[in-house]
């Protein structure tokens, strides 16, 4: 079988969890994704089957698109809520306009520092094996672009935004700046990838559904 898959990744597997499941659920041998997800984030992931595993790198480079909730007044070990989060015992109760502020400094095209939790290499070695460890290493900032940075709702401690991104873009490092510039710390709560390149959170087929889905019925939702 060839052809491209468009799962919604639930929260709690990794990316490298849903290939797996799929190529024992449907006895596949080649397959893998364009483009990871933290465990914590849900949503498109494309996953490419047989043939179309070469193309990963093209699918990989389309632009992202996510929803995303930050909470404001804490810091995070890795960024998001999943880590071990310190309070900052700092006051959130910022004006709209500051906030809008803040944001808007990270529209266009940045300088971004990939954070230790990534699977950025550096000397061989992912970042995040290295923060497993304790150890951190210097890293360098990477060129990406945020076409798109919209808030969506403000309730104090809670910011919701949308954007849309560059591939290389680490959303929750784009919390964990915004929170530092305003001077209250901040990171990642809630994430959900709604579009990979022209694929879209419409037409992904969630994990719940492929375990009742027979095997002779996967082709009717791969895509060519």
């Amino acid at each position: 079988m060839d052809g491209i898959l468009i799962v919604d990744k639930p929260q709690g597997m990794t990316s490298h969890d849903v290939i797996d499941f799929i190529r024992r659920r449907f006895g596949i041998k080649k397959a893998g994704h364009a483009g990871t997800l933290d465990p914590m984030a849900t949503g498109v992931l494309v996953v490419l089957i047989g043939k179309y595993t070469k193309s990963s790198q093209a699918f990989s480079a389309d632009d992202k698109e996510y929803e995303a909730v930050m909470t404001l007044g804490g810091r995070s070990d890795t960024g998001d809520a999943w880590g071990k989060v310190v309070s900052s015992g700092m006051s959130v109760d910022f004006p709209k306009e500051q906030i809008e502020a803040a944001f808007a400094k990270y529209l266009g095209e940045i300088k971004q520092m990939p954070p230790m939790y990534s699977a950025v290499k550096v000397n061989g070695r992912k970042l995040y094996e290295l923060a497993r460890k304790g150890l951190t290493v210097e890293t360098k900032p990477r060129t990406i672009h945020i076409k798109e940075l919209k808030l969506s709702d403000i309730s104090i401690p809670k910011i919701s935004f949308r954007l849309t991104c560059s591939k290389g873009t680490y959303v929750r490092q784009l919390c964990v700046d915004i929170g530092e510039d305003l001077g209250c710390g901040g990171y990642l709560s809630e994430l959900e990838r709604t579009r990979s390149g022209k694929f879209t959170i419409d037409s992904a087929i969630s994990v719940d559904d492929l375990k009742d889905l027979k095997a002779a019925d996967l082709a009717k939702k791969v895509l060519l």
